[in-house]
C-alpha cells in the first residue's frame, strides 16, 4: 500500500498528457472510446485510492486495530496523519465537483427537454425560429436535432446535408452519454481535466467524419464546417454537442487530410493505463486488509 496507493495519482497525470496525442493520431471514434473507459477506470481508482489514504485519519478504529495494538501487536501506520487529512479534504472537494456536475447535467437535460415540448414524439428534426445561428442535438429517446432558421438560411443544401448528418452522428453514435462520463471523471479527477477537453473535441471529429462519409465529400463537409463557425460569429453555444466550437480550425484541417488511423497498439496502451491504475489501487486494498487480517491473528 505503501506506493501503489499513490499511483492512480501519477497515472491520471500520465493520461493526460497522453490524452491530447492520441486525439491528434488516432481515429477519432476510437480514441473517444478508450480515453472515456480509461478516464471512468482512473477517476474511480483515483477515489478509491484517496479513500485508502484517509483511514490514516481512523487511528485506533477499526476496533480490531484497536485491540491489536492493547494486545501488544505492531500495527505500522503506513500513511502519514497529513496525507490522510490531505486526502479528506480531496474527497470532500471531489464529492461538491461531482455534485455540481451531475446537477448541470441534470439542468442542461431538463432545459433541452422543455425545447422539444409541443412537437410530435416521432419528429426529428426541430426547426426554431431564432436569429442566432445554431444547431446542437438533444439526446434522449428518441433523440431529436434542433437547428435554427438563422443557421438553415446561412447553409446551402449541400452544408445543410452536412450539418444533419454531423448532428445524426451524435445521436446514432450516442456521444452525448460519453461526454457526460468524461465529464464526470474529470469532476472526480480534476487531474483528468485534459482528457474530457479530448473527448469533447473528439467527438466532434468522429461526427465530422461520419458526415464526410455520408455525403462523400471531406471538401463539402469542411466548408459547411467553416460557413457555420463563420456564421455563428460571436454567438454562445447552448449545448456541448455543438456544431461549431473554439476547435473549429482543428476540425476543419483534419478534414482537408485522409482519415487517421486505427493505431490500435496505442488505444490499448491507453486502455491499459486505466486498467494498471484499477489493479494498482486494488493491490493497495490488498495490503490495507492483509494488514488487518495480522492484526486479528
Amino acid at each position: 500500500m505503501r506506493f501503489d496507493v499513490y499511483s492512480p495519482l501519477v497515472l491520471s497525470l500520465l493520461l493526460s498528457a497522453v490524452g491530447p496525442v492520441i486525439a491528434r493520431r488516432v481515429a477519432p471514434a476510437l480514441a473517444v472510446r478508450v480515453l472515456t473507459s480509461a478516464a471512468v477506470l482512473t477517476a474511480a481508482a483515483t477515489a478509491w485510492s484517496l479513500l485508502l489514504l484517509a483511514t490514516a485519519l481512523l487511528g485506533d478504529v477499526p476496533p480490531v486495530i484497536h485491540e491489536a495494538r492493547e494486545d501488544g501487536h505492531t500495527v505500522t501506520d503506513q500513511v502519514p496523519e497529513a496525507i490522510g487529512l490531505a486526502a479528506c479534504l480531496a474527497l470532500a472537494v471531489i464529492a461538491l465537483r461531482v455534485y455540481r456536475a451531475v446537477r448541470a447535467e441534470r439542468c442542461t437535460r431538463r432545459t433541452l427537454r422543455r425545447l422539444c415540448a409541443g412537437h410530435p414524439a416521432d419528429s426529428e428534426l426541430i426547426v426554431a425560429a431564432s436569429e442566432v445561428p445554431q444547431a446542437f442535438t438533444i439526446p434522449g429517446r428518441p433523440g431529436r436535432i434542433l437547428v435554427t432558421s438563422a443557421m438553415l438560411s446561412a447553409l446551402d443544401p449541400a452544408e445543410r446535408r452536412v450539418l444533419l448528418a454531423h448532428e445524426r452522428a451524435h445521436l446514432a453514435h450516442r456521444h452525448g452519454p460519453l461526454v457526460t462520463a468524461a465529464t464526470l471523471a474529470a469532476a472526480a479527477d480534476p487531474l483528468l481535466g485534459p482528457v474530457r477537453t479530448a473527448v469533447g473535441f473528439l467527438v466532434e471529429r468522429w461526427a465530422d467524419e461520419q458526415a464526410a462519409a455520408t455525403v462523400g465529400d471531406r471538401h463539402t463537409t469542411a466548408r459547411a464546417l467553416a460557413r457555420a463557425a463563420l456564421t455563428a460569429g460571436r454567438a454562445r453555444a447552448a449545448c456541448a454537442l455543438h456544431f461549431t466550437d473554439r476547435s473549429v480550425t482543428r476540425r476543419i484541417a483534419a478534414l482537408q487530410t485522409s482519415p487517421p488511423p486505427q493505431l490500435w497498439p496505442a488505444a490499448a496502451a491507453v486502455l491499459l493505463l486505466g486498467t494498471l491504475a484499477t489493479l494498482l489501487a486494488a493491490d493497495a486494498t490488498s495490503d490495507l486488509l492483509g494488514q488487518l487480517s495480522g492484526a486479528l491473528n
